[in-house]
């Protein structure tokens, strides 16, 4: 049975300023690892190191140097001087392109150590083939911010838009003197002025641990563990997947977590594996569905419909502007399976605001019998 009193209790003891790489996200880990000890399943730790510099400094470098070639292209004061600039700015991009092609392996600035925490529940015996799995995500860390999630998508929309269209009057200029046409001059300086400010409002954007985390995510980690509660019997098990229950570390420094943990799971067979993320729910659900949720799920497709006042289905994309997760690093990695996350929430997430009262355990609990009507399908329908 999913409890949702449980739920409640689980989310009251998680919800506390844990960002990662400190004691308290360790607090944190050590008391999802003692419940996991307390329903006599032991969990595997895998431990690991990891800069701050790919989450909190390289995107923050990387826009103000485009913006800064914007600027430099714009005012072209000289030859010379333009050509400095452009050599300056592509030699500092290709360094930071080489540097980030591996996040996890950077070891720039300050060492953080961090963790992940995961259990396998194995399929029932009698089943010769036991290589399919489903993987359930969820992670540990939280993080308080200057700035909301909702207004940082913004300053992202706002430098996204404003450098083409920059770019493209700067061009322009090349072939038509753009200062004869008042009105245009006059609009590529506004763009270009909203290009830039884009970047320096972002360099206040100061990570903190101010935020206790409650949607983000406690919200994910009371799920993964309840349903972890439930498949711990063994009349409630899978009877054709393994199922993998994974708490990751350092998802708010760059998914520092999920990449480590890649390393166990790259060669998995991409037909036989689904992998399922949970991050920040409040008062609704959606469902970002990237191959796990097909016509032959009836079930679930209609509770669903049925609770479509909390529950709606869209497809997952790739990039989402603002944004990254556990659950899209391993779409982009060709793994199939379902995110769930609220839109709603974004404006609490990552500030002091993000506590209990804005949870309603009832979505919760009806996300978690989701799963449950979803995986015994899935796992029926494999055996068909």
């Amino acid at each position: 049975m999913i409890h949702e009193t449980r739920i409640r209790d689980n989310l009251e003891e998680l919800s506390f300023p844990r960002l990662s790489g400190t004691k308290y996200e360790r607090k944190c880990f050590n008391i999802t690892k003692k419940k996991i000890d307390n329903i006599n399943l032991a969990p595997i730790v895998q431990e690991f190191s990891y800069s701050a510099f790919y989450s909190r400094i390289y995107p923050k470098i990387s826009l103000t140097l485009l913006s800064w070639l914007l600027l430099v292209l714009f005012l072209n004061i000289n030859i010379t001087f333009t050509l400095v600039n452009l050599l300056l700015i592509l030699i500092s991009i290709s360094i930071l392109i080489l540097l980030t092609r591996n996040p996890e392996k950077i070891k720039l600035g300050k060492k953080y150590h961090s963790q992940n925490l995961y259990i396998t529940i194995n399929s029932q015996p009698t089943i010769k083939d036991s290589n399919h799995n489903i993987f359930f995500f969820s992670h540990l860390d939280s993080k308080g911010q200057t700035f909301s999630i909702k207004f940082r998508i913004l300053l992202y929309y706002a430098w996204l838009i404003s450098f083409p269209l920059s770019l493209l009057l700067i061009i322009f200029n090349f072939f038509v003197s753009i200062e004869d046409f008042i009105l245009l001059y006059s609009f590529s300086i506004i763009i270009l002025i909203i290009n830039c400010m884009a970047s320096l409002i972002l360099w206040l954007n100061i990570t903190n641990n101010k935020s206790k985390g409650a949607i983000d995510n406690a919200s994910g980690l009371s799920i993964v563990l309840e349903l972890l509660y439930y498949y711990s019997y063994p009349k409630n098990r899978l009877k054709n997947y393994n199922l993998c229950f994974v708490f990751t570390g350092a998802e708010e420094s760059g998914t520092m977590g999920i990449r480590n943990f890649y390393k166990n799971i790259k060669n998995f067979d991409r037909e036989k594996t689904y992998i399922i993320n949970f991050d920040s729910i409040a008062n609704q659900v959606i469902l970002w569905d990237h191959g796990l949720l097909t016509n032959n799920n009836t079930k679930a497709l209609n509770y669903i419909l049925e609770n479509n006042n909390i529950m709606s289905l869209e497809k997952a994309r790739r990039f989402y502007i603002g944004t990254y997760s556990d659950g899209l690093f391993l779409r982009n990695k060709k793994f199939q399976g379902l995110g769930n996350g609220d839109k709603t929430s974004y404006k609490y997430v990552h500030s002091v605001n993000d506590d209990m009262d804005k949870i309603d355990t009832g979505v919760i609990k009806k996300l978690c019998h989701f799963y449950t009507i979803l995986l015994s399908e899935v796992d029926m329908n494999l055996k068909k």
